[in-house]
């Protein structure tokens, strides 16, 4: 195994293959290009020339989002999860000007929390927010 990270977007098969091997919903090929093409940063973990994981952050820069976080399953477990947080939270932080803050967040897919726990995020609420909201729309 030898994995190399990469700062780069995903073509839309990639992404698909990747949310499909992880159990997750695909979304429509047009909508899943838009999306992809509008990351702020994304990160590709590859195994030679198999992309096996990613991650990718939304936002304006000021509020962050971490989504797609996904780990094909043959390679959790190996620390590649922990590197992309960790690699998309330095693209983040080079880019706040000295005395601006930010605000990183995201949603855990079920059963994921404690990973992210050990991220150093912290589960909400808490003393500065309340709990986090969603509203999906299907058409």
């Amino acid at each position: 195994m030898d994995i190399k990270y990469f700062e780069e977007i995903p073509d839309v098969e990639t992404y698909h293959s990747l949310r499909k091997a992880v159990n997750w919903e695909v979304f429509c090929p047009e909508q899943s290009e838009y999306a992809l093409k509008n990351s702020y940063y994304c990160v590709l973990a590859r195994d030679n020339d198999n992309t096996v994981a990613m991650g990718r952050v939304v936002g304006d820069g000021m509020y962050f989002t971490i989504v797609d976080v996904m780990i094909r399953p043959e390679y959790q477990g190996k620390r590649i999860g922990a590197l992309i947080v960790g690699k998309l939270e330095e693209l983040i932080k080079k880019d706040i000007p000295k005395g601006g803050r930010t605000c990183i967040q995201l949603i855990a897919a079920k059963g994921k929390e404690g990973f992210y726990l050990k991220q150093g995020f912290t589960a909400l609420p808490d003393e500065n927010a309340g709990p986090a909201l969603r509203k999906v729309i299907y058409t």
